[in-house]
């Protein structure tokens, strides 16, 4: 699981950007192979910092720059004492300006420098490899030399970027390094936060290396990582405050066998602080609504006809949790989207959008999983997972509507082409109704006159840091455990009175 340290930055960065911040870097004063030193320094405090009785160390290194930083690291240690060997998967002879220089320094340190030749790897590990150029997917013999890493057993650590991950996406290119540590450098990549990332990363850090803060605010920023630090904010409340301030959700879903769903929803949009909810389910679902929250107005409806008395009174609409593909749900998805009401729409309505039986209102937002995505695009989902920021922007742009793309690594895109990434959430929350107490949330914050693109950031930072906080106590999460957390972070981070 990749975690965020207190200090990271929030701008994420593609790898053309990066590699663009390191040239200003040079053209302005500081030399490459300075900056390399920094990043072998970095990387070298790390491994310390995480494994400070380790007294042997093997370097897997290829042939450009990344290379050079595992030379240095090899010097480094060989000159703290350690017990060194570089298992060079590239040809020496092919190094040439800086990772030339690096390999010189560590020829100079004495540290054992052998052809790869599938060796035992002892110690902690180095993963040298690849770095952030890669485009395709690994070849021979990196091929052999990342699945010779993966199953050594040793720890090991990434330099910049797992080898063969790719820096844009997180995709795996084919294979890659799984690590237990990755220390990136200068620019945060893309690619570290989401998709198959979170598998191979392991734990992050980051070390800017000093840059000139000048240079590094002059390159547009690819994707805002979210943090505490620059959530959109809820206004707190004035003491004469009542509930007709903060807006009327109506939820509609729930269709037979699927109640909970719409029940989930309901309750987290009733604890994240919409002023008035009401439930438009089937009249079987009453009962159990009346008995879990009787602060909610909750009607059966049977029909459409039914659905536009609610309708009218509302002020933001949340539409899809167990709504079904039967005859029930499409109706009343139907007058949902005749609706001129701010909507929040997930499950079974995205299913009907991709269909095109179907028109999404103005000032909405869209939850799609992965597999709902595919559908909406009209794609696989490997597709979408394998470049899930341009996925999120063309969801965006078709339906001209905020997105929000769950998973790991959750992204939410706007039609002007902003982007933001969570990278808080815990393996335990891949279970069922997680989805419907997000939008939930989202419909809550819209009721509370939030724009669609901040109750969706702020939304979705809460859901997956609460799951995050929810998954440490393991397996067997449900998803209604989270709606208490949320209420709670919620307080802590935007509290009810200034």
């Amino acid at each position: 699981m990749l975690h965020s340290k207190p200090l990271f930055p929030d701008a994420l960065y593609s790898a053309a950007q990066v590699r663009d911040l390191d040239a200003r870097l040079i053209a302005a004063g500081t030399p490459g192979f300075e900056l390399m030193q920094r990043a072998a320094h970095a990387a070298w405090r790390a491994i310390r910092r995480r494994w400070p009785d380790a007294k042997q160390l093997t370097v897997m290194a290829g042939r450009g720059n990344n290379a050079g930083d595992g030379y240095l690291i090899a010097a480094l240690a060989k000159r703290a004492g350690w017990q060194v060997t570089v298992l060079a998967v590239g040809d020496c002879a092919a190094l040439a300006g800086d990772a030339r220089s690096a390999y010189e320094e560590a020829m100079a340190a004495h540290v054992d420098i052998q052809p790869w030749q599938q060796q035992a790897l002892t110690g902690i590990v180095v993963d040298a490899l690849l770095g952030t150029g890669l485009k395709g997917d690994v070849r021979a013999p990196y091929a052999q030399a990342i699945e010779a890493i993966n199953d050594s057993g040793r720890p090991v650590v990434a330099v910049d970027l797992p080898s063969g991950l790719c820096a844009d996406t997180g995709r795996t290119l084919g294979c890659a390094v799984r690590a237990d540590l990755t220390v990136t450098f200068i620019g945060l990549k893309i690619g570290l936060f989401t998709g198959d990332a979170p598998d191979q990363v392991g734990e992050c850090v980051f070390d800017d290396l000093q840059a000139d803060p000048d240079i590094i605010r002059q390159t547009p920023v690819s994707i805002k990582r979210l943090d505490t630090f620059n959530l959109p904010r809820l206004a707190p409340r004035p003491p004469t405050a009542h509930k007709g301030m903060f807006g009327r959700v109506l939820v509609v879903g729930g269709d037979l066998g699927f109640g909970g769903a719409a029940l989930l929803a309901t309750e987290s949009t009733l604890r994240c602080g919409a002023g008035m909810v009401t439930l438009a389910t089937r009249p079987e679902h009453i009962t159990a609504a009346l008995a879990r929250f009787p602060e909610v107005m909750s009607a059966g409806v049977s029909s459409a006809n039914q659905l536009y008395a609610l309708i009218e009174p509302a002020s933001v609409l949340v539409v899809g949790p167990g709504l079904g593909q039967h005859g029930w749900g499409r109706s009343l998805l139907s007058a949902a989207a005749n609706a001129s009401r701010a909507q929040v729409w997930d499950a079974d309505a995205l299913n009907q959008l991709a269909t095109g039986a179907v028109r999404l209102p103005a000032d909405s937002v869209i939850t799609p999983h992965p597999g709902e995505a595919a559908r909406l695009l009209g794609i696989d989902t490997k597709a979408v997972q394998a470049d899930r920021p341009a996925a999120a922007r063309a969801l965006a742009k078709k339906f001209n509507t905020v997105c929000v793309l769950k998973g790991s690594g959750s992204l939410v895109a706007n039609p002007a082409g902003d982007l933001a990434l969570a990278n808080h959430g815990h393996p335990a929350m891949a279970t069922g109704g997680l989805g419907d107490v997000l939008s939930g949330v989202i419909g809550a914050l819209m009721a509370q006159k939030m724009p669609a693109y901040d109750a969706a950031c702020l939304g979705v930072w809460l859901h997956a840091l609460a799951g995050e906080k929810c998954g440490a106590s393991g397996r067997g999460l449900a998803a209604a455990d989270l709606i208490p957390v949320i209420r709670q972070l919620l307080e802590e981070h935007q509290p009810c009175l200034s």
